[in-house]
């Protein structure tokens, strides 16, 4: 898929947002990426999988025995790539505030795993997320997103690989542009404050 092409399926799906918005990250920005809207028609989601897939060398494919994603962002996604790799895919979540594996959900020693993600701004959820699945026995070998909001910026210490690099600016708190301080700032995504 083209950056166009990507875009296109936000717009179509109204999940490109403006306004002013709290990013899961702590930073505010213009623009906001609701990716639960790009994923909720099962086709887009599977084309957009299919895309993310197209987009990782051959080599780190064939390594892959297992597809995990953090909850809530990742989940469609990861079982989206899950599908395109036929690849079991199991999400990790924080209901008291560290990743970790529930539900049954378990990672066989030193099992190689994929971590996909629906859009990385920071990299804070993505490199919690990778020490969870160390913690629980296996090894993150590379990333896979959506939306990498950084542009290229990020460091997860794994092989990254976004289907689509976005340079919408995000601000800290304290260093909000005068005209975006001005609207009403709004919460959209899915970590608590």
């Amino acid at each position: 898929m083209t950056q166009d092409e990507v875009l296109a399926e936000f717009r179509d799906s109204g999940a490109l947002l403006e306004g002013h918005f709290k990013l899961s990250s702590g930073r505010h920005s213009a623009h906001y990426l609701q990716c639960a809207r790009v994923l909720m028609n099962p086709a887009r989601a599977a084309r957009l999988a299919e895309a993310i897939v197209a987009g990782i060398p051959a080599d780190v494919l064939q390594r892959v025995d297992v597809v995990v994603s953090p909850a809530m962002g990742g989940i469609i996604i990861g079982h989206e790539v899950g599908r395109a790799l036929n690849k079991d895919a199991l999400f990790l979540e924080r209901p008291e505030g560290v990743f970790h594996l529930r539900r049954g959900f378990a990672l066989r020693p030193g099992a190689k795993a994929l971590m996909v993600e629906d859009v990385v701004t920071t990299g804070l959820s993505s490199r919690e997320a990778i020490a969870a699945v160390t913690r629980e026995g296996g090894e993150v070998i590379a990333e896979c997103a959506i939306i990498d909001r950084s542009c290229g910026s990020v460091d997860l210490g794994v092989p990254f690989y976004p289907l689509l690099a976005i340079d919408f600016p995000t601000y800290a708190p304290e260093s909000l542009p005068e005209a975006l301080a001005r609207i009403e700032v709004t919460k959209p995504g899915s970590r608590k404050e």
